[in-house]
């Protein structure tokens, strides 16, 4: 069983590393940003090579993710904490506020970050403030053992 809240620095620095390139590669190839957000959007709204290449990402993203997961072990440890309906309200939430929040961690954290954006650096602190928040109600005012 492996456990998902040990810190394996190793794993970490590869981890950003190989995220820090591709949002490099899609900057450099395409001049577009790698934010999830974004790129699931134009996924369901553009047309032809623009469609192609977010399609790609995103499936190349999906089976990234279940390679990885499957060589390591973990998908033997998974377990499912909340209902599909928790789970679908809390996707549409997220879905929400990366519109309201202007995109998602990946286009403000890797992207908007390393370019300097100030609009990014403000929108990556409250993601982080949100979290700790979060994390702390969800412990210790609501007594979960997640």
């Amino acid at each position: 069983m492996v456990e998902s809240t040990v810190f394996t620095p190793w794993l970490a620095i590869i981890g950003g590393s190989l995220i820090g390139l591709a949002a490099v590669i899609l900057m450099w190839s395409k001049g577009r940003i790698a934010g999830i957000s974004g790129i699931v959007a134009g996924a369901l709204s553009e047309r032809g090579d623009e469609r192609s290449w977010r399609l790609s990402f995103l499936l190349g993203f999906f089976l990234g993710a279940i390679l990885a997961a499957y060589f390591s072990g973990a998908l033997e440890s998974v377990q499912r904490v909340a209902s599909t309906p928790v789970l679908v309200v809390a996707g549409l939430l997220v879905g929400v506020g990366t519109r309201m929040g202007g995109g998602c961690t990946s286009g403000h954290g890797v992207c908007g970050i390393s370019r300097f954006s100030q609009r990014s650096m403000v929108a990556t602190a409250v993601f982080m403030a949100s979290g700790v928040v979060t994390v702390f109600v969800v412990r210790h005012l609501l007594g979960g053992g997640v």
